[in-house]
């Protein structure tokens, strides 16, 4: 299997990659330790203990999350990082926070309509990526847990404010609204599923992933003739990206920071990253045993056979790749897909017999840089389970 990288793209990507390590660790590491600490303040100060518990568990468990987000703050300019690392953290810990709200156990105790409840929440995602834009409302209207004291305005307000201080906030406006409308609705139908059932979650996604934009006469990986040779997203594939497009947001706030930066610009990032957030579905075919257990299907029965799903997993990393090369900084782009793909790579439930397959696959796409990623991304891992372990002390 050729790699679909190319000897350019692979040196523009590695270099990149050195270069990002050097920016997180002198610069965009404290800044983001900092935030986390401020935010982890202030949940300890929310009233209600169901929130409060949601939001502690997320500064736990997900701020690994918030930390990898903020590498993609190493593009912005030294000038506009530390208001770069502010938005893409509030951004990723509002996120992980809705995400819990709106899954169960605790949406059953929280949301009385799971649909129109989860919207309502998930319209910070909407307002935070929207500076300009007038705030709809209260977002724990008429539910049972409200009282936050503040915490979930407060992280939208934070996103507001650093994102309408970078110079091309304007210009990814559009682009940020889609990516945010599209993240909300995917989550909130996924979640709602585990209760009313996903007939109407596929055909949501099925009709989303029919209007996509095609790129008419692109020749992809497969060249079989089928909608796959242009670059198109089966609907498990979109369902999978629209729910990770908290990746394409936080592309985009770090590509407002270039003032150079259009709106086209921003619609190629949100198509780009829309294939690079498609690969989280590796994240199921790795916790497929968990979701088994706790009755959620995953995406591995949406295919005839693992090796459909492994091929066609290789063809989004293609895809991934040919169009991370297209955008400004291409370099760092692509190594954002190759962090994606190491971070599930690394996991220690990667070499499970469902995942195995795939996994390979996507590393054969995205060799010789995937080695690299994947080392460091090891490191990650190991400093994750020392700050667990509470040997690593964060910045208060």
């Amino acid at each position: 299997m050729s790699s679909a990288l190319g000897a350019a793209q692979t040196v523009r990507a590695g270099t990149a990659l050195l270069l990002a390590n050097a920016r997180y660790w002198s610069s965009v590491a404290p800044l983001a330790r900092r935030q986390l600490a401020r935010w982890e303040r202030r949940a300890r100060a929310i009233p209600d203990p169901l929130l409060a518990h949601a939001a502690l568990t997320n500064l736990g468990a997900e701020r690994f999350n918030a930390e990898l987000a903020a590498t993609l703050a190493t593009l912005a300019p030294r000038a506009l990082r530390a208001r770069t690392v502010a938005a893409i953290v509030a951004l990723q810990i509002a996120y992980d926070y809705l995400d819990t709200l709106t899954e169960q156990p605790a949406a059953g105790a929280l949301l009385a309509d799971p649909l129109g409840d989860g919207r309502r929440l998930h319209q910070a995602l909407l307002d935070a990526v929207a500076p300009a834009a007038e705030i709809r409302g209260d977002y724990y209207d008429d539910l049972a847990h409200a009282n936050d004291g503040g915490y979930l305005r407060a992280l939208v307000d934070t996103v507001r404010g650093a994102l309408g201080g970078l110079p091309a906030a304007a210009a990814v406006a559009p682009a940020a609204r889609n990516a945010a409308a599209r993240c909300a609705e995917a989550q909130v139908r996924a979640h709602a599923a585990a209760r009313v059932g996903d007939a109407e979650l596929e055909r949501w996604a099925k009709r989303e992933a029919a209007h996509l934009p095609v790129e008419v006469g692109r020749a992809g990986p497969s060249g079989n003739g089928d909608g796959a040779e242009h670059g198109m997203l089966e609907w498990p594939e979109f369902l999978a990206g629209a729910q990770g497009s908290v990746l394409t947001l936080h592309a985009l706030i770090a590509a407002a920071a270039d003032p150079c930066t259009s709106s086209r610009d921003a619609e190629r990032i949100d198509a780009a990253y829309l294939r690079i957030a498609a690969l989280s579905m590796l994240d199921s075919l790795i916790d497929s045993e968990q979701d088994a257990a706790s009755g959620q299907p995953g995406y591995a029965h949406r295919y005839d056979n693992p090796e459909q799903l492994a091929q066609r997993l290789g063809e989004m990393a293609h895809e991934a790749a040919r169009r991370a090369d297209g955008l400004a900084h291409s370099g760092h782009h692509t190594m954002t897909l190759a962090g994606v793909v190491a971070f599930y790579a690394s996991d220690p439930a990667a070499s499970s017999p469902l995942a195995r397959p795939a996994i390979a696959r996507v590393r054969g796409e995205l060799r010789p840089l995937l080695a690299a990623t994947l080392a460091i991304m090891r490191i990650w891992r190991a400093g994750k389970l020392l700050h667990e372990a509470g040997w690593v002390v964060s910045s208060r």
